[in-house]
């Protein structure tokens, strides 16, 4: 094995943009361990060369190079965060370039503009869609007129986390239905779901994998005993079968992906923020 290396997102905004394409990147390299550091907001060289000092430190400790992710849009920053001697990986540099010959047009720096409220329209509707996910959870509301989808599972199968990812970053307004003991009784729909039939999309898991999350919830309870969360989960694939709802198992799958599957699924089309 490889050893550690310390490794920087930086940005002069949020540092969102440059921890997603540098996990991605480094995800392909599974020989080295990596530990990494957002530092958002480095907007001046004053600012970089305090950083500058965070980079080298990281570096003498761990006895190797560091590696900085950089999506900083003033040169003079990133100039500044080369004088660190780690290996400077800008992300937008091999891009800028061939899009400025193909489009006629120069770059224009401006600071925060892919994580940052630009469009208030759009902004809103994140919002909006959030608190939508927040007050449709588990039940808690049964109006589902305005809902783009609705997720139905079992407890504990992914539902919650899956609606608010939708909300933040589609801005899909996306409910979820949990199936109780007396749904999962009979082999169609609930009768409150029957409506909304083309909304649905079922969410499934390993039962051992359920009753592992249960167990953490409600240590050694009747919810998260094995037979239970088996039972429970034979019933509600048993459903989805027979009312030809569409099914995704989330045991080895990431929030991400169970999104994307979900809307290409239905047929939503929505740019992502």
């Amino acid at each position: 094995m490889a050893g550690t290396r310390p490794v920087f997102y930086i940005s002069d905004g949020t540092g969102i943009t440059a921890e997603t394409i540098g996990h991605s990147l480094l995800t392909q390299f599974t020989e080295t361990r990596f530990v990494s550091e957002r530092i958002p907001f480095v907007d001046t060289v004053e600012r970089a060369r305090e950083v500058i000092e965070t980079i080298r430190a990281a570096g003498e400790r761990h006895g190797t190079r560091a590696i900085v992710i950089n999506s900083c849009v003033n040169a003079e920053v990133s100039a500044a965060l080369g004088e660190s001697g780690a290996l400077m990986l800008d992300v937008f540099a091999p891009f800028i370039e061939p899009l400025e010959r193909e489009l006629g047009e120069a770059r224009k720096r401006w600071i925060g503009r892919a994580h940052g409220m630009v469009d208030f329209e759009t902004y809103h509707r994140r919002i909006n869609a959030i608190n939508f996910a927040l007050s449709h959870d588990d039940g808690a509301s049964t109006d589902y007129s305005e809902a783009d989808l609705i997720l139905v599972a079992v407890s504990r199968a992914g539902k919650t986390p899956t609606c608010l990812y939708l909300a933040l970053h589609y801005g899909i307004c996306a409910a979820n239905y949990p199936l109780t003991a007396e749904d999962l009784e009979h082999d169609r729909l609930p009768p409150r779901l029957r409506p909304y039939r083309n909304k649905l999309f079922g969410l499934t898991i390993d039962p051992m994998r359920l009753q592992q999350i249960r167990q953490e919830r409600r240590p050694n309870s009747r919810y998260a005993q094995l037979e239970t969360c088996r039972r429970e989960v034979a019933a509600a694939e048993k459903m989805f079968r027979a009312e030809g709802i569409p099914t995704l198992s989330t045991t080895h799958t990431s929030i991400e992906e169970i999104a994307s599957k979900v809307l290409t699924t239905l047929g939503i089309h929505r740019e992502m923020f």
